[in-house]
């Protein structure tokens, strides 16, 4: 799995379902010693079934694949992975965003926006005074 494709926000896990991804878990937890566990987010077992996913091909010679075949009853001579880009953007997007809402502070968001748009019309009104000083 490729690491850049992996969410971790407090104890929650966001990456393809496969043996790699679900080492990610594991291995966090091991070398950060900031959790006990973690908790898979999407996609987990139960979702691939319900969103119907496609399955793509696995990593063949994975050392870890046949206890993952095993452990959800897949065929260990077929490695196969489920990608999180599987799930339809809008849903990938709601998913996420529930995961993450319990960790969001409210206001310090509304706070940050607000800010962001002061910074925006103030960027915008020095656009529009450089192009006039220029015709000057």
């Amino acid at each position: 799995m490729d690491s850049n494709r992996t969410l971790a926000v407090p104890g929650r896990n966001l990456g393809d379902f496969d043996c790699s991804g679900e080492d990610i878990e594991r291995d966090w937890v091991a070398r950060t010693g900031c959790w006990s566990h973690t908790e898979r987010v999407l996609p987990t077992y139960e979702q691939v079934r319900a969103y119907e996913l496609p399955a793509t091909e696995g990593k063949r010679g994975d050392p870890r694949w046949p206890a993952f075949a095993r452990r959800y009853g897949f065929d260990p001579r077929r490695p196969v992975q489920w990608e999180v880009e599987a799930l339809e953007p809008d849903e990938l997007r709601r998913l996420v965003f529930a995961a993450v809402a319990p960790y969001v502070g409210r206001d310090v968001l509304a706070r940050q926006i607000a800010r962001e748009e002061e910074q925006r019309r103030a960027l915008a009104a020095f656009v529009r005074g450089w192009g006039a000083a220029g015709r000057t």
